[in-house]
């Protein structure tokens, strides 16, 4: 009779063994919630959650359990109908996903054969984009940010043109995750236009409300794709409209496009106590979220300009976005700041093994209170 510790070790090997052979080294994407699971209602409380760039507070809502027996709609009416009415798009352009991350899986299942097609990513950037190229089987090429003399952190337009023919998708993160940054109009342009005929071009706007830009810039957006066969934007509710735990998210493209990952995605993607919520926040809450986006840019130019007046913080990065990218001055203040709020119960998240990131720390823009104990603690330090 085997024991139990010897049965793991066959099924184990035997997992490995049928397992496609890159996947059984691959490191997953490390969530906020992976580094530190949040535990029991107890546990949790007892931390104040500053690294995974939720928005603060609680909301309240009431569900319609009637139908839960029933399966939901593919894509819930109310759902699109109502966030057309916000993107000002027709519904015909919108998918409604599980969060953008859903998105981001369902372009490159759909443009990219497994072990022949590669996919352009810009670093630092979004990690999700890579592990779910690897997830595929799609190869990853890398076009890093580079710093110009009008601003840091923007496309490095020539590289691209020499990836023309060589990649199937490209991600733009725009504001960036984890700086912040949002890439000029024209650069973006710039891009669609060298893959017009070779790649899809997706633009990530995750934290699209926080930009100055946002209220006016819908148009913008709604031209591209219009226009260029070759666009998708991404949006979510996780962010502004502090939806993170719904997990609900929005494609918006051309028609054919649309057409074609609706063929790829599950059947039924949208739970319906989460179209529920999402079409009456987005219906009845845009003035909430607004005020909500309005206290975070405040409270993150306060940050920032604190940041700056700190004995070990070398460089503040600007953002659109609601967090706080900064560099400490070295390998050991970083670890001492980190781990000088782990210990107090306050998270944030450690960028430093980001490509150009050394000793880069990032906030996440929690709550007026939240962020006043965050600066408390960090003056004893």
């Amino acid at each position: 009779m085997t024991s139990p510790v010897d049965d793991a070790s066959v099924t184990n090997a035997l997992i490995n063994k049928l397992a496609r052979e890159e996947l059984v080294d691959m490191v997953p994407y490390q969530s906020a919630r992976r580094l530190f699971a949040s535990g029991d209602n107890e546990q949790a409380n007892s931390k104040t959650w500053l690294n995974a760039n939720e928005a603060p507070g609680q909301g309240q809502y009431q569900l319609n359990s009637e139908n839960i027996n029933r399966y939901p709609d593919f894509q819930p009416q109310a759902l699109l109908s109502a966030y057309s009415n916000y993107c000002k798009l027709p519904i015909d352009n919108i998918l409604a996903t599980r969060g953008a991350d859903e998105g981001i899986e369902l372009i490159i299942r759909s443009f990219c054969r497994a072990y022949q097609d590669n996919i352009l990513i810009c670093p630092p950037t979004y990690g999700m984009y890579a592990i779910s190229a690897e997830n595929h089987g799609a190869g990853i090429i890398s076009v890093p940010l580079v710093d110009t003399v009008e601003a840091k952190c923007q496309l490095d337009i020539e590289g691209l043109k020499q990836q023309v023919g060589k990649v199937k998708v490209v991600f733009l993160c725009s504001p960036g995750n984890p700086i912040g940054n949002t890439l000029p109009a024209a650069q973006i342009q710039a891009a669609i236009e060298i893959f017009k005929d070779s790649a899809i071009v997706v633009v990530d706007e995750a934290y699209y409300e926080y930009t100055n830009e946002a209220l006016g810039s819908e148009q913008v957006n709604n031209k591209l794709i219009s226009q260029c066969g070759n666009v998708i934007i991404l949006r979510t509710l996780s962010k502004a409209f502090a939806l993170a735990g719904l997990r609900c998210g929005f494609t918006l493209s051309s028609k054919d496009v649309i057409t074609l990952l609706s063929k790829v995605i599950a059947p039924y993607p949208i739970a319906a106590p989460v179209a529920e919520i999402a079409s009456k926040v987005l219906t009845n809450d845009l003035n909430v979220m607004q005020a909500r986006v309005n206290t975070a840019n405040n409270l993150r130019k306060q940050l920032s300009e604190w940041l700056k007046q700190q004995k070990w913080c070398d460089e503040v990065f600007d953002s659109n976005a609601n967090f706080v990218l900064f560099r400490c001055n070295n390998v050991d203040e970083k670890n001492k700041v980190f781990n000088f709020l782990v210990e107090n119960n306050i998270l944030i998240r450690d960028q430093s093994k980001q490509q150009q990131l050394e000793n880069c720390l990032r906030i996440s823009i929690g709550s007026e209170e939240e962020i006043a104990q965050l600066k408390q603690l960090l003056d004893t330090l």
